[in-house]
């Protein structure tokens, strides 16, 4: 969808962090393509070192990595900054209720296209629908 769309969408700092690469490249160029900036991190660590020395609006958190899960990341960012709004992905539907309780929004990795942005609109200032043209 062109960023016409989603007027709102023009801006904002997202920190997205998953172990795969190819979907952080993927998520990467398909938001700032809604023009947004995106700070990406391979790795639970890496990405606490990016939202430790950076500002950002939400973060975009993969839950199933190695070394530390989403839910392990989701504690560490609430600790660091207590009032990000944190989205969890994930391809298992298999999360645990308590790492839930930790997001503000769950995303499966199959509804991706259809639900991110609204989902980060919606966290970052509100999401309104496009305008209707029955007027």
């Amino acid at each position: 969808m062109p960023p016409s769309f989603y007027p709102e969408l023009q801006s904002g700092v997202l920190l997205c962090i998953d172990d795969d690469e190819d979907v952080l490249e993927c998520e990467k160029s398909f938001l700032e393509s809604f023009g947004y900036t995106v700070l990406t991190a391979a790795s639970g660590s890496k990405g606490l070192q990016l939202a430790s020395m950076y500002s950002f609006d939400v973060v975009i958190v993969d839950y199933t990595m190695p070394e530390m899960n989403g839910q392990e990341v989701a504690t560490e960012i609430r600790r660091l900054k207590p009032g990000a709004p944190i989205i969890m992905l994930s391809a298992t539907a298999d999360v645990p209720e308590q790492t839930l309780q930790l997001v503000d929004a769950f995303i499966a990795k199959d509804r991706l296209a259809s639900q991110l942005l609204p989902a980060i609109a919606q966290l970052n200032g509100g999401w309104v629908p496009p305008p209707s043209f029955d007027a």
